[in-house]
């Protein structure tokens, strides 16, 4: 069945109602463990990984179930471990990796809820990672006593190793961010004299343009759909010290820093959380000076206007805490640190004003299993058992939720491999849905229900599947 016959079968569905931005309660961690990490699963589950309770590195992981509206127990990672790294994989799996006084890494297998060892970092210790294009993780150091200079690592989920990469050219203690562009390099951003890329083609770092803000920790950052980069807030010890209301955006075709609107209040130890409209939710703050404050105040950043607005506020103040985009378009906010200092086990949920779902891929069924509505591009014929896709081919699909205009692309994933992404844009003829073209991978594992998933902003469509030969 050619696309052109089956598209319009498919491409159905009513709009959401708007209703406005607020937060309501929902369960509380089953530990208010700290320095933990936070990865949604594709199932739309949340993994929350390690920390530390009571100043000791706890090894416990626990699941956030958004059809309770709770945090259910899974198994134990192998290593207790904080200030590590959790990186969701193509295949579906979470890579932890490092920490505090840690060399080794973990694979988290959401089928089976159990942690298993894999090849040992290179370096270890703390670090910032990154999936990249092509499927490998980007491990850059931002913590490294005594020396000068640090080589970065790349783990191959292919291979479960590790390797060194190119020297980074900033090494400095604190909490580093990192955001993939659409030209597939890394903007590491950690201080205020300059930041660094990382050029996956090469191996090599590269200094971009000083930034415009003087404030080196507690800033937060977020990818935006245009594929610029904001920058938000922080805090310095530099004279006086102080909180910035101040954002910045980067641009990767001048490779520079440019204000942006300033933040309704200053804020540090926030979120900074893309939506599924484009806008960014930013949340909480620690207030300088008062180490035991804490604000409940939240915002939001219109990208179309480079201003921030004020949205509804957290049921509980907080700052410290992790907040993650859910698949029906709604955030997680849990733990933190709250009044009084105090470690925070409670969670609550952000619905936006117009919750965007996750994407879609559609299925010859129209269920959304089983054999995917998915094209050879060359002939518009489906990519089934009778006309399967070979490596190196390009295909095509249609699917939701992409924001409109947008340059980040998203992640197409066959059998566990990235797939190389060759256009994607407006669906031509059908007003909302979004075109997708793709190459098949190399190396990828054959059959006649061969597993395609799409993620844009860290949030997985449902599978549907596809033959290769």
């Amino acid at each position: 069945m050619k696309a052109s016959l089956i598209l319009p079968f498919l491409l159905s569905g009513a709009a959401l109602a708007q209703s406005p931005g607020t937060f309501t309660p929902t369960g509380s961690m089953i530990t208010p463990v700290s320095g933990y990490t936070a990865t949604l699963l594709p199932d739309g589950k949340v993994l929350f990984a390690g920390g530390t309770l009571g100043n000791q590195p706890v090894a416990s992981a626990q699941l956030y179930d958004p059809s309770i509206g709770g945090f259910i127990p899974t198994g134990d990672m192998t290593t207790p471990r904080f200030g590590h790294s959790a990186t969701l994989l193509p295949d579906g799996r979470v890579l932890i990796a490092g920490g505090s006084d840690v060399s080794s890494a973990e694979l988290y297998d959401p089928s089976s809820g159990t942690f298993t060892p894999t090849g040992d970092m290179v370096n270890g210790g703390y670090g910032t990672a990154i999936l990249l294009a092509d499927g490998k993780v980007l491990i850059a150091h931002d913590r490294v006593p005594f020396v000068a200079a640090a080589t970065a690592e790349l783990y191959d989920p292919a291979t479960g190793t590790f390797s060194v990469t190119g020297d980074q050219l900033l090494i400095w203690g604190g909490d580093q961010k990192a955001a993939l562009l659409a030209d597939g390099r890394v903007l590491l951003m950690i201080c205020c004299t300059a930041e660094q890329l990382y050029n996956p083609a090469s191996g090599t770092f590269s200094l971009t343009g000083r930034t415009t803000r003087i404030y080196e920790d507690g800033f937060a950052a977020a990818p935006l759909a245009n594929g610029k980069v904001l920058l938000s807030g922080g805090y310095t010890e530099e004279g006086n010290p102080e909180v910035s209301a101040g954002a910045e955006l980067f641009d990767p075709g001048t490779g520079t820093f440019v204000p942006t609107g300033n933040m309704t209040v200053p804020r540090y130890y926030h979120t900074a959380t893309p939506l599924g409209d484009g806008t960014v939710l930013i949340a909480g703050s620690q207030v300088v000076g008062f180490v035991d404050i804490a604000i409940a105040s939240a915002e939001l950043y219109d990208p179309a206007t480079g201003t921030f607005s004020r949205t509804g506020d957290m049921a509980t103040a907080r700052f410290g805490h992790t907040a993650t985009l859910l698949l029906d378009g709604t955030v997680l906010i849990a733990g933190g640190v709250g009044l009084a200092a105090q470690g925070l086990a409670s969670a609550e949920l952000y619905e936006p004003p117009a919750p965007i779902p996750a994407p879609v891929l559609f299925s010859l069924s129209g269920d959304g299993g089983g054999q995917g509505a998915i094209w050879h591009s060359a002939t518009g014929q489906a990519a089934s058992a009778n006309n399967p896709a070979v490596a190196g081919e390009a295909l095509s699909m249609y699917t939701t939720s992409l924001v409109d205009g947008g340059v980040l692309p998203p992640q197409v994933a066959i059998a566990g491999r990235l797939a190389e992404i060759l256009f994607f844009g407006d669906a031509p003829g059908y007003p909302g849905y979004f075109q997708v073209n793709f190459r098949v991978p190399s190396g990828v594992t054959t059959g006649d229900a061969v597993p395609v998933r799409l993620v844009y902003f860290g949030r997985s469509s449902n599978a549907t599947t596809i033959a290769v030969r």
